[in-house]
């Protein structure tokens, strides 16, 4: 408590020796909280996982097209973004912090996006406070600057469908097919949204461009293809069970489980319990890479945009063939033909089987983290522990991703094909969005200087 009012009183002095005309150092630190912020809220405000990708993508490519003005190393977005147009530039006779501006244009983006805004508010204010004691003319230049790209962006977001598909019908469960997607336990919600392939996508040029294989045919016949599947995941549950909660298996089940959809029931009463997303996992460990990579503030502007870009492509689509495929899960049929008290040690979340979202999304976000840090970039992946799980170390992102798709059937909650096929759905939209993208001028990756 001393060492805290120590720190406050020397801050409160450095701020009133200042004359008020420093130029305000924006630290990439301060960009990580605004992201931490803004898990913290959708965490809250229970957004489902394809909409928090949504809340992601928009305000880091705000800041991205800010620094993009100024970094010559930096490619604008225009003309590779369907329908981007570019960003205004800043009235000449106004003093602008280009990286401050960003960090306004993500928070005020943000806050757009979300339901919370008070929180998100409050921690924009307290920052408004600081940087107004060092420099209130820059703060106002920058901060004018900032909203008027959000203005910008945000008109070229509203424009993706997001709007429109909030209006159309839900999902319509068929109950006469025994291969379709039904409600599962405890909540037996309705699909989550199946329409987000109508999304505009950022680098595909349509949901349906990264199609993958269709899953085994449907049948519970002893013996065939999509039988074993079920019949795999079933022993796999028993067989790592067995074992009890401490095994690897269920350890990794758990850390990449991201179901923001959890249920739980104590008497009469049911309550969801709050966690983070898959794509917020990622986007977790790009800000634990650019830390250790010592990024400053514009790399890690750019880390984060291409990492939201690829999670925000991966959730199009795989949501484009979860309702095509409109696949059943395995707890629906291992309940009806194996154990009608089995449950999953992950909570089946709601929407169809097939593909994998952890997969396509996980084997998406790790191509573009390769792309920027490297091949064998390793890391010690402590996103979980917020939510009481441990850390886990990883040889590269890639490694991760094949993990976090495994880890679906370790849970109970999807069948193999779902898991390896949806792993290379994502992998092959990474590698076509890198590919895709030109947005460094330097073509090194940033670990490496």
């Amino acid at each position: 408590m001393k060492k805290l009012g120590a720190l406050l009183a020397c801050s409160l002095l450095w701020v009133s020796c200042s004359k008020k005309s420093d130029p305000i150092a924006i630290s990439p630190e301060q960009y990580h909280a605004s992201i931490d912020k803004v898990t913290e809220i959708m965490i809250h405000d229970i957004f489902s996982p394809p909409v928090a990708s949504r809340i992601f993508a928009y305000p880091n490519i705000a800041a991205y097209e800010i620094i993009a003005q100024e970094n010559e190393n930096y490619q604008t977005l225009v003309g590779q973004l369907p329908g981007l147009k570019a960003i205004p530039q800043p009235d000449e006779a106004m003093a602008v912090n280009y990286q401050l501006s960003a960090l306004v244009a993500h928070m005020e983006l943000s806050k757009r996006l979300i339901f919370s805004e008070d929180r998100m508010e409050a921690h924009r204010d307290s920052l408004y406070q600081l940087w107004g004691a060092v420099n209130p003319k820059e703060l106002e230049a920058s901060k004018s600057y900032g909203l008027k790209v959000a203005d910008h962006i945000g008109h070229w977001m509203d424009q993706d469908n997001y709007k429109q598909t909030r209006t159309m019908p839900k999902f319509t469960v068929d109950t006469d097919d025994p291969s379709r997607w039904q409600p599962t336990p405890p909540a037996y919600m309705d699909g989550i949204e199946p329409h987000w392939n109508k999304i505009r996508p950022f680098v595909i040029d349509s949901a349906s461009q990264f199609k993958p294989a269709p899953p085994p045919p449907f049948s519970m016949e002893e013996g065939s293809d999509f039988y074993r599947e079920v019949r795999e995941v079933f022993d796999i549950s028993e067989e790592i069970t067995s074992r009890g909660d401490d095994s690897e298996e269920v350890q990794i089940a758990k850390f990449w489980d991201c179901n923001p959809y959890v249920s739980v029931t104590r008497g009469h009463l049911m309550f969801a319990t709050k966690k983070i997303t898959p794509g917020a996992h990622w986007i977790g460990i790009a800000k634990i890479a650019c830390r250790k990579a010592d990024l400053g503030f514009d790399d890690t502007v750019y880390a984060y945009t291409k990492t939201s870009m690829a999670i925000f492509d991966g959730f199009i689509s795989c949501w484009d063939e979860k309702y095509r495929s409109n696949l059943i899960r395995p707890e629906t049929l291992i309940n009806q033909h194996f154990d009608d008290n089995w449950k999953p040690i992950l909570q089946t979340p709601p929407f169809p089987e097939y593909s994998s979202g952890h997969s396509v999304v996980s084997g998406a976000a790790s191509v573009a983290l390769t792309d920027i840090f490297g091949d064998d970039f390793d890391f010690e992946d402590d996103t979980e522990l917020p939510y009481g799980l441990p850390m886990r170390k990883f040889p590269s992102f890639k490694a991760a991703a094949a993990e976090a798709a495994i880890s679906r059937m370790y849970g109970g909650i999807h069948y193999r094909a779902a898991v390896d096929i949806g792993l290379q759905q994502g992998r092959d939209l990474g590698e076509y969005l890198v590919d895709q993208l030109q947005m460094r001028k330097d073509s090194a990756t940033l670990a490496s200087k």
